[in-house]
């Protein structure tokens, strides 16, 4: 059975460039080939005739042509010579036409990681995530890589060990498994320690019966306490699969989101899952958190579906 590919979405931005780099370690990492799509936009309501007539010719394609001239002489040599890796993936260059929002998604179903720049050549000045990259993350049935633009800034970073790190968020009352083993695997084939932020919130708040929302008395200590028990019980099984791997576990009182931006300065990467679908709410969805992460991450973000959608 053939490996399915790494595939990274470019349209001639330099993000989707930084993206392309990411993929082919991925691609690298995971020994599976890489496979470099262009979805040709075309006008809201032009049906042109390549859709009758079959996929475009990739050869006769300039973002392509620029895609194959990045990895083949990134200034001066060779992308993977420049990025220290033994040796190189296969490289497959797909052009393809339609509206990318709807086609990047669709992408998911044959690979095994989607890897996108945080904003491509068509998105506005004023936006940190286009509408393509939020699409995928929300509707492609693979994990979704978005990979930021360089220096962008997070707020207190908190002090770390130096050394590569895989960051994970973890939601003690609805734990999502597939985003741990991701986050664990991701981790052991870059030689990376797994950094697992369990968040709580505090101060609790409570609703009085005159509908006011009020903070509650609670014992701090004890809600800390119990969230690092059910985390540890949670993350205990990925750390048996893993037994190299360096395993952080913090519990940091407040914000989830705040607190996995924070982290991603210097990270390798940061997992964070999406959300199941929902009997009153059939399509698919993400959480509040997952997206402030990937509108604020200084580091390439890895949204995770669930193994099964009910």
């Amino acid at each position: 059975m053939s490996t399915l590919p790494v595939i990274a979405a470019v349209d001639g931005s330099d993000d989707s460039l930084r993206a392309l780099e990411w993929a082919l370690t991925a691609a690298r990492l995971r020994e599976a080939p890489l496979r470099a799509v262009h979805v040709r936009q075309y006008a809201v309501g032009a049906q042109p005739d390549v859709l009758v007539a079959g996929p475009p010719d990739p050869a006769d394609d300039p973002v392509l042509d620029e895609a194959r001239a990045y990895l083949d002489g990134r200034p001066g040599k060779p992308v993977i010579e420049y990025l220290g890796l033994p040796d190189r993936p296969a490289v497959e260059y797909v052009a393809m036409v339609g509206a990318p929002a709807a086609v990047l998604p669709e992408l998911g179903a044959s690979a095994q990681l989607l890897v996108l720049g945080s904003r491509g050549r068509g998105g506005f000045a004023g936006l940190v995530l286009g509408s393509n990259g939020m699409a995928a993350a929300r509707d492609a049935d693979c994990p979704v890589v978005v990979v930021p633009r360089i220096g962008r800034e997070v707020p207190d970073p908190p002090p770390v060990d130096p050394g590569p790190r895989v960051v994970v968020g973890l939601h003690v009352d609805g734990p999502d498994e597939t985003a741990l083993a991701f986050a664990f695997t991701e981790a052991a084939r870059r030689g990376a320690r797994v950094q697992v932020i369990a968040a709580y919130p505090w101060p609790v708040r409570t609703w009085t019966a005159a509908g006011d929302f009020v903070p509650g008395t609670f014992d701090q200590a004890a809600v800390e306490g119990e969230t690092r028990t059910l985390a540890e019980g949670f993350v205990g099984p990925h750390q048996e699969r893993h037994p190299d791997l360096r395993v952080d576990l913090y519990v940091p009182p407040g914000d989830a989101a705040g607190h996995l931006v924070a982290a991603s300065k210097d990270a390798a990467l940061v997992v964070v899952g999406r959300h199941r679908r929902r009997l009153l709410a059939p399509a698919r969805l993400m959480g509040s958190v997952t997206q402030a992460v990937l509108l604020h991450a200084a580091s390439p973000v890895a949204v995770v579906p669930p193994r099964q959608e009910d």
